[in-house]
């Protein structure tokens, strides 16, 4: 008997031990908040981050502030073990003007070790004509859709009340006139390009969420210290009163991105692209046409009305799709599926073509198809006159496009994303004239006797291969460099 009732003395104990062990507990990540020095008339708003670290549901939860400057707002009335809310409390500035003010709210709960928890928001009011003039420019690029541009947002927006010298100026990274701006700034800090957000303040530049100027080396923070070290820098520049970004920018001529990746990629493609052994095709027998029928004397001219014929065409079809994609390719959500979509195309064609290096014929090649090659040739061997062959060139860039559209559409879309509307129609401009240069070099050399058209048609037969592999492995360099372009925030 006595054993019996010392066990269940001990299980009695047990029990209560651990009814007494768990239970809730409430918990906050920090409870003070100092807003710093903020105008009259300003609300000042902060989250407190509460949650419930004991083995037991929180509930009753209510939030009461002891003034009615000071009020507070609860999602839920229950915290489940383990999770956490959002409490928001807003102080009203109106009538502290002058004050140093240390307000207060009190979160009630079921926890019996702290039935109530106290949360802090403290700092200075001025007079709303004592507010110092905003004299710091923060200089700001974000994208639409762009999660770490967002979050820097929500972070400023937290800070403006405790800074009010502090003038923060907005720029949508493709918004017109922004890539100029933030290309001198790049070069007037001495930064590399990187993706957004990017900002400057003072003598600190922020590219990426990276820091630089503001310690030794450049500083990447995480979590909690990205606040601090925006903080650090903004102050900073309170104190020091560098010159404005704006005023270090004025005068930088910044190299931009156009030109730095877009021009040589386009002077690059449109040279590859321009050695086309379906065009040739169709010049050598126009040529040949009109030497057979006699008209030696128009071989030059035929060539080049045929060769501005392929230029209008395809300039305007470019121009075409170059303005729809830079309607439709806007916010990042949309812009970089696309893009990488475009990207992975242009790779796997690039692949395909480049195999006819070892292996041309076999399987399909990208050309034109056969069916349409016989009304091809009976349209190119009417073309007798001038005006015919400048028709006849407009003709071989529809009948053409399967062949040559690839390189074209990749670049198409590097500019749609690189390039302002005059800058895409030079750029568009120089891609059709460096690809029109062999046709006009072919007639040239035909018309001068420099060679026939019977050994031109013998170079582009016995080059096809090397022609093909050449076309495909400038669209696998485009479609890489574009898809690193994206991941980088380039693009």
């Amino acid at each position: 008997m006595l054993r019996r009732a010392i066990a269940v003395a001990l299980t009695v104990v047990c029990l209560a031990g651990a009814i007494v062990l768990a239970a809730p507990t409430i918990a906050v990540d920090n409870a003070t908040y100092d807003f710093g020095t903020v105008a009259e008339g300003v609300r000042v708003t902060h989250r407190f981050v509460l949650s419930n670290a004991g083995d037991e549901a929180l509930e009753g939860l209510q939030s009461t502030g002891t003034c009615g400057c000071t009020t507070s707002s609860l999602p839920t009335q229950t915290l489940a073990p383990g999770e956490a809310m959002d409490v928001e409390v807003t102080f009203h500035t109106e009538g502290y003007a002058g004050q140093t003010v240390n307000k207060s709210v009190y979160v009630s709960s079921n926890d019996p070790a702290t039935p109530k928890l106290w949360l802090y928001v403290r700092g200075a009011v001025l007079a709303a004509s004592a507010q110092p003039a905003a004299a710091t420019d923060f200089i700001v690029f974000y994208e639409e859709g762009c999660p770490h541009c967002a979050r820097l947002e929500t972070t400023l927006a937290a800070l403006a009340p405790r800074y009010p010298q502090l003038r923060i100026e907005r720029h949508e990274i493709h918004a017109a006139g922004a890539q100029d701006l933030l290309n001198r700034l790049i070069t007037a800090y001495g930064v590399e390009l990187g993706s957004v957000p990017i900002a400057f303040v003072g003598d600190v530049a922020l590219v990426g969420g990276t820091y630089y100027g503001l310690y030794g080396e450049p500083h990447a923070p995480s979590g909690r210290a990205e606040e601090s070290a925006l903080v650090a820098a903004i102050e900073r520049a309170i104190a020091d009163s560098p010159p404005s970004p704006l005023e270090r920018a004025a005068g930088v001529k910044g190299e931009s991105l156009a030109e730095k990746l877009t021009l040589p990629a386009i002077l690059v493609a449109a040279a590859l692209d321009s050695v086309n052994p379906c065009d040739f095709a169709v010049l050598v027998l126009l040529l040949g046409t009109l030497l057979v029928v006699g008209r030696r004397t128009k071989v030059l001219w035929a060539g080049l009305a045929f060769s501005a014929g392929i230029f209008v065409a395809y300039f305007s079809m470019g121009f075409g799709l170059y303005s729809l994609l830079g309607l439709t390719v806007g916010t990042r959500s949309f812009r970089e599926p696309f893009v990488l979509a475009v990207s992975g195309l242009a790779i796997l064609v690039g692949l395909w073509e480049m195999k006819d290096l070892l292996w041309y014929g076999k399987w399909f090649s990208i050309e034109v198809p056969e069916k349409w090659k016989p009304s091809l040739k009976r349209v190119t061997a009417a073309a007798v006159t001038i005006p015919g062959a400048f028709l006849v060139g407009m003709l071989d860039s529809l009948f053409l496009a399967p062949c040559t559209s690839g390189p074209y559409l990749v670049i198409l879309t590097l500019l749609s994303q690189t390039a302002t509307r005059s800058q895409g129609v030079w750029y568009l401009l120089l891609y059709n004239a460096v690809f029109i240069l062999p046709m006009i070099a072919i007639t040239l050399a035909v018309h001068f006797g420099m060679t026939t058209t019977a050994r031109a048609e013998r170079w582009r037969q016995a080059k096809l291969g090397k022609l093909h592999f050449a076309t495909g492995l400038v669209m696998v360099v485009l479609g890489v460099g574009m898809i690193v372009g994206v991941r980088l925030g380039y693009l």
